[in-house]
């Protein structure tokens, strides 16, 4: 889920964010011998635990080198720009709001990684040419601390965020160049409909919402419930975030508190799944191949929860105690259709950036 690598980044929990500054390097171009490396193009929230990646490493003799590209929407839209002379072998943070984008433009060549057939049918897609990797809900996190003090019930659902108690309180991220941001505002568009929803704005905006371009601004620099808001004096008490950010604040804080400092409102939240796949014309698929059937190994996937704060997908993969006690996942999130965001959102964004933006 993209954009919480503050957390990893706080305590050095040894997790592993190799970059590159371009495409692969020579060694994965080799015409002629096998390349030995696999490069991963990734959005800014990549994390996996050295011991993890290492005995990937091992077992299957390839070299993983990680390309990070800023936001998920920004990695996508690069990554279809550069389809033709890819910066990798494997794009992994392309999720259900930005997926049919992906698809319609080539992005990805198909492959149906091993154990696939484990994956929950819920998060399963039709075809072979994306891999589902992990799943959470993007939701209004608030600052306890702040609602407290204020002697003011925290918002609870979409309705709560338009009332004039929480004016000027709530930050959300760019719908056109973030995904939470842009999950956001499909959730209101779930919420209520084709009709309802950019009338919906209207009275947020009204009530003095917030927009950043990205998560890491929105978060760190702007939500005064987090590690980074706090140092940075931040000034907003809600923002659009995820359902697992509490656990973050719980996890990476030293000394560790007994409960979290910030909560959700989970009448907010919109179910999103990543997928990873084969970038079309990849230097070395063979490797591709190798680290997609990786990523649904039970290994890595009951690594992910407490590096890049997702749920796994694979049947039987066990997430951490302290994961779902500060984290659990919406009883009952916005979703929308594939099929309905592939038509729609465009279209959505569009209106959106001239409703709110201008």
């Amino acid at each position: 889920m993209n954009n919480k690598k503050f957390f990893a980044a706080v305590v050095g929990l040894g997790l592993v964010t190799l970059s590159a500054c371009g495409s692969s390097s020579d060694d994965s171009t080799g015409s002629g011998s096998e390349s030995k490396t696999v490069t991963l193009v990734s959005h800014d929230s990549w994390a996996v635990s050295k011991n993890v990646l290492a005995d990937f490493e091992k077992k299957s003799g390839y070299e993983v080198k990680v390309l990070e590209d800023g936001d998920a929407g920004q990695a996508v839209n690069k990554a279809i720009l550069t389809k033709d002379n890819p910066q990798g072998d494997v794009f992994f943070g392309v999720d259900n709001t930005l997926l049919s984008r992906a698809l319609d433009n080539g992005l990805f060549q198909p492959y149906e990684a091993k154990g696939a057939d484990t994956v929950k049918a819920g998060y399963r897609v039709d075809g072979d040419k994306v891999t589902p990797v992990d799943t959470g809900d993007i939701c209004v996190n608030y600052d306890k601390a702040y609602f407290a003090e204020h002697k003011l019930a925290p918002p609870t659902s979409y309705d709560d965020l338009v009332k004039p108690a929480y004016k000027n309180l709530l930050v959300t991220e760019n719908a056109s160049t973030s995904s939470p941001g842009l999950g956001f505002l499909l959730g209101t568009a779930a919420k209520y409909g084709d009709d309802g929803w950019e009338g919906y704005w209207k009275k947020l905006k009204a009530n003095g919402v917030k927009v950043v371009d990205g998560w890491e601004q929105a978060y760190n620099e702007e939500f005064s419930g987090s590690a980074g808001g706090k140092k940075a004096k931040a000034d907003r008490p809600l923002v659009v975030s995820y359902a697992s950010s509490p656990p973050a604040e719980v996890i990476y804080a030293d000394p560790r508190p007994k409960t979290a400092p910030t909560g959700v409102a989970d009448g907010t939240c919109f179910r999103q799944t990543e997928y990873a796949g084969l970038l079309s014309n990849a230097k070395n698929s063979k490797g591709g191949k190798a680290f997609l059937d990786f990523l649904l190994t039970k290994e890595f996937q009951q690594d992910m929860p407490l590096n890049m704060f997702v749920y796994p997908v694979v049947e039987g993969a066990q997430v951490p105690a302290e994961f779902t006690q500060y984290g659990p996942q919406a009883e009952d999130p916005e979703t929308m259709d594939p099929a309905k965001i592939a038509d729609h959102r465009d279209d959505w964004v569009k209106s959106w950036t001239s409703l709110v933006l201008k």
